[in-house]
């Protein structure tokens, strides 16, 4: 806490709060539905510069502490962090790669599920239990995923005496890997259900469980999504690491985005002091974001299929917290939003709003034939198997001019994030390469195992009575 500041606190994009980040890490979604916010950003431009030739884990462990006030104090975030990342496959846990001139690629897959959901969810589960040990209660973690997610969460919570867990994923929509790195963990208190719709449907279901008090207290609810500020707050580190370690000018990163919470945090990061020269958000076809930084309009569309499936999404649930800002952090302004979109309106903001947030961010959509020649290039160029996430990100930065025809950058460096293993994804890979991804060892397990999974209608009563079943089956015996 810095000398005459009070400590900080979170309080709601709908206007609820304050409350501690223990509090907010523990509601995940605030009581009248809107997205914990810190109450004012924590100045650490001194702390990111003396964490300049930090490892991962000292980095990571000096954000989560800025940003968790005086509910977790340094040497706390300290052990957290490195139980958290000891189990990654690469000793410098996030490595940075130079590809081309100005053009590097911070891999994120190094996690137990190889994707970059690791570095938040390997945190919050253990803030969960150290949060829930203090209180003396047992929880029901609650998620939807798009593709990684799910499987990253279950590795989180998996074997914790405090924790059960349900993830919802929409049927036959995420790729098959994905699916079985969930479906195959044998844990009596792991729960799969597949859901009869999209993720968007997959999504609505969680935050009506969410909104529903009763059913919130009797199973003891807790979110993993990136609706919960304490993802966003882990994710923030691999910012300040990556712009470390290539030093020089401040750079831009090239962002994969679906639900907006990566590329989110980037600008949290930000908004701490760290140098960014700009956070280009890259979509596939479902482009709800690249429209709205093109145009101001924010308004869902259809969802499509794409060769990105964890980006296939038409409401970005993140999406809220950049609108708060926008509006000046009037949770007034942010209810009618919201309550319009609800009712099928367009969010729409001002020239004026949308000039201050085109000074940091930019949108590309980019096309399903973008995405392949984007993969093959990076492999012919670099000699380096990308997947469709990260092709999409890159292709992005092109397509914004921060790098030319040749993926060399144009001013600024670019550090595109590579988000998930290219193995995740080996039809897109074959599609695009004609080679076949190497499958690493967590992968070709879970192909082997048998799967246990529910599936369910996109009906929230349905679905409630399955979280009371989960909720009861998995509670410790007297």
């Amino acid at each position: 806490m810095t000398e005459g500041h009070s400590p900080l606190r979170y309080v709601s994009t709908r206007g609820s709060g304050p409350v501690d980040f223990r509090a907010a890490t523990l509601s995940g979604l605030a009581p009248d539905g809107g997205l914990f916010m810190p109450d004012r950003w924590p100045e650490s431009e001194p702390l990111f510069r003396r964490t300049a030739g930090a490892g991962y884990v000292e980095t990571a462990a000096h954000v989560l502490t800025r940003l968790g006030g005086d509910s977790l104090p340094i040497g706390a975030s300290s052990e957290l962090a490195a139980d958290a990342y000891r189990t990654f496959l690469h000793p410098e846990v996030a490595p940075v790669r130079r590809l081309r001139d100005g053009l590097h690629l911070l891999e994120l897959f190094h996690g137990p599920t190889l994707a970059f959901k690791d570095f938040a969810l390997q945190v919050l589960a253990r803030l969960f239990d150290r949060f829930l040990e203090l209180d003396g209660r047992r929880a029901l973690v609650l998620c939807a995923t798009s593709g990684d997610t799910g499987a990253a969460a279950i590795e989180a919570c998996r074997g914790r005496r405090a924790m059960a867990i349900v993830v919802l994923h929409p049927e036959a929509r995420i790729a098959p890997l994905q699916r079985r790195l969930m479906t195959t963990v044998d844990d009596p208190a792991v729960f799969n259900v597949a859901i009869e719709g999209t993720f968007d449907s997959c999504q609505s279901l969680v935050k009506q469980a969410f909104a529903d008090e009763v059913l919130r207290r009797e199973c003891g609810l807790l979110a993993v999504n990136s609706i919960n500020w304490s993802r966003i707050a882990a994710q923030a580190a691999y910012y300040v690491h990556a712009a470390n370690r290539i030093g020089g000018p401040p750079p831009v990163f090239a962002v994969p985005s679906g639900n907006f919470g990566d590329c989110y945090a980037g600008h949290v990061a930000a908004c701490m002091g760290l140098g960014v020269a700009g956070l280009i958000v890259g979509t596939n076809r479902n482009d709800i974001l690249a429209r709205f930084f093109e145009t101001g309009r924010y308004h869902p569309g259809t969802v499509h299929r794409t060769l990105s499936p964890a980006m296939d999404i038409q409401v970005a649930s993140n999406f809220e917290r950049l609108l708060y800002e926008i509006r000046d952090r009037e949770p007034d302004a942010v209810q009618r939003d919201m309550a319009g979109l609800a009712r099928g309106q367009a969010i729409c903001v001002t020239a004026r709003e949308r000039a201050e947030t085109g000074k940091r961010f930019k949108g590309s959509m980019v096309t399903e034939d973008q995405t392949i020649h984007t993969m093959r290039d990076i492999r012919d160029l670099c000699g380096v198997q990308i997947d469709p996430h990260t092709a999409v990100g890159i292709a992005a930065a092109r397509l914004a001019g921060a790098l030319d025809r040749n993926y060399r950058a144009t001013a600024a460096p670019v550090i595109a994030l590579a988000t998930a293993h290219p193995a995740k994804f080996p039809d897109a890979v074959r599609q695009a390469l004609s080679e076949e991804p190497e499958t690493p060892e967590p992968l070709a397990r879970c192909m082997e195992a048998p799967e246990r999974v529910t599936t369910l209608p996109a009906d929230y009563t349905r679905l409630a009575d399955h979280l009371r079943r989960a909720a009861a089956a998995a509670a410790p015996a007297p």
